[in-house]
């Protein structure tokens, strides 16, 4: 049994004059001195980031960066995401190319970023927006694509997310947490860590019995809304236990929500109960909180074959409720 590499959503940076170009780049680089990059690794990540921020001022609406950290017990990376609401891409794949702007300019930004990143991923949809994710090591080593990627965001106005999530990995078996820590700010995101720690620390079990021990785990602090699934492809199914106002779908041909019973993990669950849902080749498994509505439509084929971050960061974007803390898990089993 593994545990996953851990991502801290570091900061969001909203893109909307020339000066955020430069916080940005302030930003990543102290980002990467503190995660021991080495001086010529610092550059090259204050030039992506710079990029990356500069191409959303001038071409984006509504654009925002965020930093990440990513570790695991050998290796700690950056992963920076742009996210914008348009006007989208209808070729992404030209924008990388040298020479091709659409600005008067060089046209030389993007492929720069892809030359110094490990690993790139976009996806962008005319009309709508670009999402775009560039992951930088301390050296440059290609990595492979996640089976499984999560993302948080503190409403507007705070500077921590109460909800947080965890993963751990059996063989071909993934066992997902998603908590939102009732309220926000630091007690909410206290409550979350809570379980995050619980969950990291226990024997792997099915999600009604981790559910309760991390309800039990949770007694006496905030509290908060709760779920855990078990992503078992080869018995074709997923295993599902909710306490609150987490909401779970398997998105394949349609989408299915499972259910979650009400309830507050650390303070009130009467009874939990677990069901189990088919998992159809190729489906694709999320969890988010309530902070992102789940009137989204599963209709997009493109979308559900896109890296699984790249989905939780366009789910955020188009469902996301900016007056609350949102999260998001998203997993596609191979």
């Amino acid at each position: 049994m593994t545990q996953e590499p851990t991502a801290e959503d570091v900061v969001w940076l909203p893109v909307e004059d020339p000066s955020a170009v430069g916080a940005a780049r302030r930003a990543a680089t102290g980002l990467a001195e503190r995660l021991a990059f080495g001086p010529t690794r610092v550059a090259e990540v204050a030039l992506a980031v710079t990029e990356l921020a500069t191409n959303l001022d001038k071409h984006a609406e509504q654009g925002v960066l965020l930093l990440r950290a990513l570790r695991t017990t050998e290796l700690a990376e950056i992963e920076i995401a742009a996210v914008d609401r348009g006007p989208g891409m209808a070729d992404p794949e030209l924008a990388f190319a040298d020479g091709h702007s659409t600005a008067g300019t060089l046209g030389i930004g993007l492929g720069s970023v892809r030359r110094l990143a490990d690993s790139c991923r976009v996806r962008s949809t005319p009309g709508r927006g670009t999402v775009l994710v560039v992951r930088l090591g301390p050296d440059r080593v290609a990595t492979r694509p996640a089976e499984v990627a999560g993302v948080t965001r503190p409403m507007v106005g705070e500077d921590i997310c109460g909800d947080a999530y965890a993963v751990r990995r059996d063989g071909a078996r993934l066992l997902l947490m998603l908590c939102d820590g009732l309220g926000h700010g630091p007690l909410a995101a206290s409550a979350s860590q809570v379980a995050v720690r619980t969950f990291q620390d226990a024997d792997w079990a099915p999600p009604d019995a981790m559910v309760r021990k991390l309800h039990a785990a949770m007694n006496g602090g905030r509290g908060g809304a709760l779920a855990v699934a078990e992503i078992d492809p080869d018995a074709g199914q997923v295993r599902y236990c909710g306490l609150g106002n987490i909401a779970g779908f398997v998105v394949a041909e349609r989408k299915q929500g499972m259910v979650s019973l009400p309830g507050i993990a650390g303070y009130q669950a009467r009874t939990t109960r677990q069901f189990a849902y088919e998992l159809p080749e190729g489906a694709t498994v999320v969890l988010h909180s309530d902070g992102l509505t789940d009137r989204w439509l599963a209709d997009d084929r493109g979308l559900w074959r896109a890296d699984p971050l790249l989905v939780g960061l366009e789910l955020l974007r188009d469902a996301g409720v900016r007056r609350d803390d949102a999260s998001v898990l998203v997993a596609r089993p191979r």
